[in-house]
This record gives C-alpha cells, sequence and structure tokens, in this order.
C-alpha cells in the first residue's frame, strides 16, 4: 500500500441500519480497485469486513472493521460499522476519529430504526455526511418514494445529487446533477443524458447553484450578476456547504451488481473533508491540565489516539489508533500520559479486515494498528513525552442489562476471569461485577445481544462455557421505628465467667448506613467496653432479623448496663449488643429495602404516552420530562431495580425498536407490604 499525505486521505464511518449492506459495500469496494481479486458474500461467510467466527455466524457486523481502499491517488479508510445499536460502543469510539460518514439506506425499506439512530448521532456530532441509498435494483423500488421518505426523516438539507435510469430489476445506472453525465452499468461508462430527463436535471442544477451561491458574498453577487458559476467553483461550494452540514448529498446504486461505486468514490474524495479540515484536536496537558490543541498536519509533534483494542489469541493486543498530528516515522516507544508511562512501540501496520499491511509511515490523520505493544488500550492516547497531550477518552454507555454467569466445569471457572478481563479491554462497554452478597458473577451489557456476543467469544476464543440466569436483586433491611431493649449476657462454667448487659435504644437513621453513639453515665458500663458493643452490633446488622439481608439506616445508642470486674470481657458485651438488637426487633419494626434506580428513558414523542403509562406499572413515578433535538423525550423516572431486570428487551418492543435508557442507582425504598412474604420465600428457597 502507498503512503499518503493528509489531504489525500479521507476517514469515512459505514452506518446504518442492520442488513441495509454496509458489508456489501465495503466488499465491492474492495474489488472494484482491484485490493481484493475475489468478491466475498456475507452469506457465504467471506467477506473481508466480517472475519470473527461470531459474525460469520450471525451474518452481521460486531465489530468494527478497516477497510483501506485506494482510489484515484486517495486513500480513504472506510470504518464498517456495527448496525445493531447494542453495539453503540464501536459506533461511539469511531466517531470520535473521523470527520465524515456514509449512511447506508435500503432502498426497499427506506429509513429504519438504525438509519434513524445513526443520523441523531451524526447530527449531535455535526459530521458531513453521503446518503447511499443501496439495494436499486430490487423490486417494488420507487426513487421518487424513497426521496421523499428520506427528506419527510431528515430533512430538506438531504439532496439528490443523481437521478436513476431504470427502475426495479432494470435498474441501468444514473445522472450525475451537478457534472451533468449519465453513467451506466457496472463501468459506469460514461453516456449522454436522455433528452427526457434534460428538464429534471436544469432543474436541479439550478438549485445546486443557488446553494453555493449562498456559502459565500462574493459567490452571491456574481450569481445575482447574471455570471456563470464554474464547474470548480460548483463543487468547491458544494464541498464548503457539505462540511458545513448545510446539505447531506443523496447518491443511488446496488453495491452487490458493483453499481454506483465509482460515484461514490469520487464524490467521498471531492466533497468529504480530509482530517486536516474542520476543527483541531482539543486535547490538555497532563499536568496543568491546560487546552492544548493540535492541528492535523505533519508538522505538529506525534500524538495519536487508541479507539479500538482486539485481543489475538496468538498476537496479543493489537491497538487501532488514529495518527492525530505529526508523523509515526522513527518511532520506537510512545509516552502514555494516562499511566505516565512509556511503552514500546512494535510493527506498525495498516489493517485491512484482520490483514495486516505493513507501511514505512503513517501521516497526520492516517489510521494504523500497533502489536506487541505492552499495556496499550483503549481511550488512551499516544505521544512524545517532551511535548505531551492526553486527549479525553470517550465516554461510554454504562450497561442498562446484568445477567449471572457460572462456569460449567472448574476447568473453566479457573480460566473465565482471565477471559472475562481480556474481552473487557476489547470492549469498554460491558462491566464485569462479581456481587459478595449473592455470590453471583454479574456482566453487564447494551442488551442481550451484545451479552450474547460476549459470551460466545468467551466460548470460541477462550474455551470457556458458561451458564446464565437472571441477576439477583440486591436488598437491604432497616428499622422504621425507635425502640430500646436489654442485652444480657451471662455465662458460668467454672473458673472466670463471661458477663455483659447494655440497654441500647435503636433509631431510623436517614442519611447513613449505621452510626454508634454513648449516653451511658456513671460508668454503668466502661468505656473501654464501648468498641465491642458497637462492633457487635455492626456484625448482627450483617444479617438483618427479616431474611438475612443487611440492615443500614440504624443509629444505636448505649443508654446503660452493667459489669462484672472479674467477669466482664469484650466478646460478653458483644453477644450483649446482638442479643439487645434481637430483642429490639420486637418494637422498632423491621422491614425490607429495594433498591431504586434512576431511569432517563429517550424516545421519539410518539411513543411518550405508551412508556408513560408503563412507568406505573413497574411500581416506578415519573419525575421529569425534557424534550431534546430531533423530536424526542427524555423521560426521567424512579423504577425499583427489580422491575427494570429485562426493560431493554421492553422497551424495544414498546417503542419499535427506538428507543433508549440509561440507569443509575438512586436509593433505597420500602418494598411493598405485599411482596416482602414473596422476597423472603425466594431468599430462603436460595
Amino acid at each position: 500500500m502507498k503512503i499518503y499525505s493528509t489531504e489525500k486521505i479521507r476517514n469515512v464511518a459505514v452506518l446504518g441500519h442492520m442488513g441495509s449492506g454496509k458489508t456489501s459495500l465495503c466488499e465491492s469496494m474492495l474489488y472494484l480497485t482491484k485490493a481484493i481479486s475475489k468478491k466475498g458474500e456475507v452469506e457465504k461467510k467471506n467477506t473481508v469486513s466480517d472475519y470473527l467466527q461470531e459474525e460469520q455466524a450471525r451474518q452481521t457486523s460486531l465489530s468494527t472493521s478497516i477497510i483501506p481502499v485506494e482510489w484515484n491517488n486517495y486513500k480513504i479508510n472506510f470504518l464498517d460499522t456495527p448496525g445493531s445499536e447494542e453495539f453503540v460502543g464501536e459506533i461511539t469510539q469511531d466517531l470520535a476519529i473521523v470527520k465524515g460518514s456514509i449512511v447506508v439506506i435500503d432502498a426497499q425499506k427506506g429509513i429504519e430504526v438504525g438509519t434513524e439512530r445513526v443520523w441523531d448521532e451524526l447530527r449531535t456530532r455535526h459530521t458531513p455526511t453521503i446518503l447511499f441509498i443501496n439495494k436499486m435494483d430490487k423490486e417494488n423500488v420507487k426513487f421518487e418514494k424513497v426521496i421523499q421518505n428520506v427528506i419527510d426523516g431528515f430533512g430538506p438539507k438531504v439532496v439528490p445529487f443523481v437521478i436513476p435510469l431504470g427502475t426495479e430489476n432494470h435498474y441501468q445506472g444514473y445522472i450525475d446533477i451537478i457534472e451533468k453525465k449519465a453513467y451506466m452499468g457496472q463501468e459506469e461508462t460514461e453516456t449522454a443524458i436522455p433528452d427526457a430527463y434534460m428538464a429534471q436535471v436544469d432543474e436541479l442544477y439550478d438549485h445546486f447553484v443557488e446553494i453555493v451561491a449562498g456559502e459565500s458574498e462574493e459567490m452571491l453577487e456574481k450569481y445575482f450578476s447574471g455570471e456563470t458559476l464554474t464547474d470548480e467553483e460548483i463543487i468547491e461550494g458544494l464541498r464548503k456547504a457539505l462540511l458545513n452540514c448545510d446539505i447531506f448529498p443523496i447518491l443511488i446504486g446496488c453495491a452487490s451488481k458493483n453499481m454506483g461505486l465509482k460515484g461514490l468514490l469520487q464524490k467521498i474524495c471531492n466533497y468529504l473533508p480530509s482530517p486536516q479540515d474542520l476543527k483541531p484536536s482539543k486535547g490538555f496537558d497532563p499536568k496543568t491540565h491546560e487546552l492544548i490543541l493540535r492541528d492535523t498536519v505533519d508538522t505538529e509533534p506525534f500524538s495519536a489516539y487508541v479507539f479500538k483494542t482486539i485481543v489475538d489469541p496468538f498476537l496479543g493486543t493489537i491497538n487501532f489508533f488514529k495518527v492525530c498530528s505529526g508523523t509515526t516515522q522513527g518511532l520506537t516507544e510512545v509516552y502514555v500520559p494516562n499511566t505516565d508511562q512509556m511503552a514500546k512501540v512494535g510493527v506498525i501496520s495498516c489493517i485491512m479486515g484482520k490483514t495486516q499491511i505493513p507501511i514505512e509511515v503513517l501521516h497526520a490523520g492516517d489510521i494504523g494498528v500497533l502489536t506487541k505493544s505492552g499495556d496499550i488500550q483503549t481511550g488512551q492516547t499516544l505521544c512524545t513525552k517532551k511535548e505531551a497531550v492526553m486527549y479525553p477518552p470517550m465516554e461510554m454507555p454504562t450497561p442498562v442489562i446484568y445477567i449471572a454467569i457460572q462456569a460449567k466445569t472448574k476447568q473453566d471457572e479457573d480460566k473465565i476471569s482471565s477471559a472475562l478481563q481480556k474481552l473487557n479491554l476489547e470492549d469498554p462497554t460491558f462491566e464485569i461485577r462479581r456481587n459478595p452478597e449473592t455470590a453471583q458473577l454479574l456482566i453487564g451489557g447494551q442488551g442481550m445481544t451484545h451479552i450474547g456476543y460476549i459470551l460466545e467469544k468467551m466460548k470460541n476464543m477462550f474455551k470457556v462455557d458458561v451458564t446464565t440466569s437472571d441477576q439477583k436483586i440486591v436488598y437491604r433491611e432497616t428499622i422504621r421505628k425507635t425502640g430500646s431493649a436489654q442485652g444480657r449476657h451471662k455465662k458460668q462454667s467454672g473458673g472466670a465467667g463471661q458477663f455483659g448487659d447494655v440497654w441500647i435504644r435503636f433509631e431510623p437513621l436517614a442519611d447513613k448506613d449505621f452510626e454508634f453513639a454513648s449516653e451511658v453515665v456513671g460508668g454503668a458500663v466502661p468505656k473501654n467496653f464501648f468498641p465491642a458493643v458497637e462492633k457487635g452490633l455492626m456484625e448482627t446488622l450483617e444479617h438483618g432479623p427479616i431474611a438475612g439481608f443487611p440492615v443500614i439506616g440504624v443509629r444505636a445508642v448505649l443508654y446503660d448496663g452493667s459489669y462484672h470486674p472479674v467477669d466482664s470481657n469484650e466478646i460478653s458485651f458483644k453477644i450483649a449488643a446482638a442479643l439487645a438488637f434481637k430483642e429490639a426487633c420486637k418494637v422498632i419494626k423491621p422491614t425490607i429495602l429495594e433498591p431504586v434506580m434512576e431511569v432517563v428513558i429517550t424516545v421519539k414523542d410518539e411513543f411518550v404516552g405508551d412508556v408513560m403509562g408503563d412507568i406505573p406499572q413497574r411500581r416506578g413515578s415519573v419525575i421529569g420530562m425534557e424534550p431534546t433535538e430531533l423530536g424526542r423525550t427524555a423521560i426521567t423516572a424512579y423504577i425499583p431495580e427489580a422491575e427494570i431486570i429485562n426493560y431493554s428487551i421492553d422497551l424495544k418492543a414498546m417503542t419499535q425498536g427506538s428507543g433508549k435508557f440509561t440507569r443509575k442507582f438512586a436509593r433505597y425504598d420500602d418494598v411493598p407490604t405485599q411482596l416482602v412474604e414473596k422476597i423472603v420465600a425466594e431468599y430462603k428457597k436460595n
């Protein structure tokens, strides 16, 4: 592979709904540009992008692949992304390092849930975007209907740059409105525009001229004076409009038949930004935390951002990085400011799917991989120590669903922790948590597809097989009334005995788990036994009186008691304190508490009513609603954790797959009386 300077590089995320043809598009581009001699197919499980065993089994992308394509002295690094919203971490990291994108739309289906999701993300990030309508050769495809569907969904800034020639099975090619030329067949052979289309072409061309004129005062003055804008001025004006996200071109084709791809590649080179376009990279000094801006040019000091890590059983970790400034020329080691460590640089390569391609140097803005480079991880910065900069890692979404896993064999049990830790290096959006109270090993993810992929990969790569079960809720116990009780422990068995006598008042406590105080006067209980009383209470509160859950929210006040000058000791007063709490439980009204989560649910306005109606059925309460950008509403609610164990599945069903939510612990609340018996019975059964 040739070495490309920054202005000749394009980093482009390929996004869209599952099944829209993203992987097929990347495969066809590799074949078209002769990077591969034989084109693979998703159904045949032999594409460059989908090389993972899990992807081939499911016939869908589950991890980002880098597909570098060389075209007319440009290098386009395509990032083929997963279509499922559950792999949002991949897309989040990909969009952190690209400055342009393609959204692939199935011509038969138009805008789908996944299309909307990535479009919203791109608009939030202000990313220049081309829309590619794929599968134009399929039955019942009506271009005007698809265009109207896209404009209705995405707004008037969406503008067709082409007109199709032929429809459905007779799709033959397209007319390029800007060039005023027609292109036919797989070779996109240039031909004359049929007379029947000329009026439509002229009308749309005039619309482009108006767009260009509005991009600068100079062009506007030239336009109103009646002068003709040159082709170069129109292309440059449209490029400026696209970089400003004032327009979003629509192109068309059929990836499986290699149709429309040359036009797409040329539009990417002409219109999408190079890495040095748009804003510089924002970082900060790792010592002073002062803002540092780095332009994506070779003359700046070297810096790079690691946006993806994969673990290979044979090669170890492979780190995907983008050169944010400078070049990789002569690198033998790099400084990692996140850990304040130096790391040796192994082999620097480009990568195509899983195939590494040796490269002498990567210029600013290019994408490469490092192998055998120690403990470098996703989200870290690589730079020189002398001119250090640290780029803030992307904020990853927190898990929305947890399941418990258990190794099937003793041998698997020994390997499970190591396997999960390595997989977590690849995917920081899933969480590993061992709960000592329930004795469960939990993994949390973005949905069951996401978790299923993790478990499949653990089995395939590390030969670790597990069984799964639902997460157990971690309950607590507390008291609701103030009450006092005596705890008296006396034991005589010849020789020195045991004696401890305490009177303790127990009070509900709102803002702490436990607090101990003393109101003893006159030395009824010597001060040297106070710590023993406190320790005895703390140990007792570890297992509550109702179902054995830890007790929280208790203030214990030692106010009286007695002792024996010979038989009293620490163990006696520990036992006496425990007896006092057990006796007090008759009057202090112990109860069970359940964890309540603060849940923020973001849905389209049309689904707000359904979601709002569902929350009370989950014993939840809405505490706020706020409109967000792009016609959505964020609903904030408090819902018991027991009611949202499978909420990610239920929310998809309620919102046709378009809803999303985040969750975090808010507080503990009383369990309704009618549910206490069920919880206690379940606990005793286990």
